[in-house]
C-alpha cells in the first residue's frame, strides 16, 4: 500500500517524473478554477439569482465572517489568500471519497508548499500594514534578546502547519487501507465518513491558523489606527463648561 501519493509514479524520464501528487493537484486546481469561472461568468444582482451563485455567495460570506471574527480586522484583504487555502484543502480532502482519487494533501510536499505560502504571506501582510521597520520591530519585543526565539518560532510554526495537515490526512488513509484489508464492507464506509469530517475540520484549522499568524503580524497597525481614532474623537468632542453657581 502506498502511504503517500508521491510513491505513485505515472510517468518518468530520467530524473523527471509525474506522480499522483502532481496529477491530482492539477485536477483540484482545474476544478476550482473552472467551477469559479462557470459560476461567476453570469453574475446577477436580480431578486432571483441562480442556485450556484447563491451557494458561492454563502461560501464567500461564511469565510469572510470567520476571518473577521478571528482577526478582528477588515476581512476583505485577507479573503483571497485564506479563502483559497481553505477551498483547496477542503476540495482535495473531499474528493478522496471518489474511488481512484488520492488527496494531494496526503503528500508532505504539498502540505510543505502550503505552509511555506503562509510563511511568506505573514511578513508580506505585516509589512503592508506596519512597514518594514514596524514589522521587524516585533521580533525584538519586549527585548532584543527575544530575536532568535521569535525567528525560531516562525520556522517551527511553519513546520507544524505542514506536518499537522500531512499527518492527519495520511493517518486517515492508512487506517482505511488497514480496515479495508480486514473487513472490506462496513468499517471502511464508516472511516470514509469520519475522513470526510476530519478533512473538513483540517481545512478549517489550517486556514484559521494561517489567519491567526497573519493577524498577529498586522495587529500593531490596527491597534495604532484605533488609538488614533480614539484620540481624534476625544479632541473633536466639545468640552462642557461648568454651570455658574446661582448663589
Amino acid at each position: 500500500m502506498n502511504i503517500t501519493p508521491d510513491q505513485t509514479v505515472y510517468w518518468q524520464w530520467e530524473w523527471l517524473h509525474i506522480n499522483a501528487t502532481i496529477v491530482f493537484t492539477w485536477v483540484v486546481m482545474i476544478l476550482l478554477v473552472g467551477g469559479s469561472w462557470l459560476i461567476t461568468r453570469k453574475l446577477t444582482i436580480e431578486a432571483e439569482i441562480p442556485r450556484w451563485q447563491n451557494m458561492l455567495e454563502v461560501v464567500v460570506t461564511t469565510i469572510n465572517d470567520q476571518i473577521r471574527d478571528v482577526s478582528g480586522q477588515d476581512a476583505s484583504r485577507f479573503l483571497p489568500f485564506i479563502g483559497t487555502l481553505f477551498l483547496y484543502i477542503l476540495t482535495s480532502n473531499l474528493l478522496e471519497l471518489i474511488p481512484g482519487f488520492v488527496a494531494p494533501t496526503g503528500s508532505l510536499s504539498t502540505t510543505t508548499a502550503l505552509a511555506i505560502s503562509v510563511f511568506v504571506a505573514v511578513p508580506l501582510f505585516g509589512i503592508a500594514s506596519d512597514g518594514i521597520g514596524g514589522y521587524l520591530k516585533q521580533y525584538v519585543q519586549p527585548t532584543f534578546l527575544m530575536l532568535p526565539f521569535n525567528i525560531i518560532g516562525e520556522l517551527t510554526r511553519t513546520i507544524s502547519l505542514a506536518v499537522r495537515l500531512y499527518g492527519n490526512i495520511m493517518s486517515g488513509t492508512v487506517i482505511v487501507g488497514i480496515l479495508l484489508s480486514l473487513t472490506p464492507f462496513f468499517f471502511p464506509l464508516v472511516m470514509q465518513l469520519l475522513g470526510l469530517i476530519t478533512g473538513t475540520v483540517q481545512a478549517y484549522i489550517f486556514a484559521m491558523l494561517a489567519m491567526v499568524y497573519i493577524a498577529s503580524a498586522t495587529a500593531a497597525h490596527e491597534k495604532a489606527k484605533t488609538n488614533e481614532s480614539n484620540e481624534s474623537a476625544s479632541k473633536d468632542k466639545p468640552e462642557s463648561k461648568p454651570k455658574p453657581n446661582p448663589n
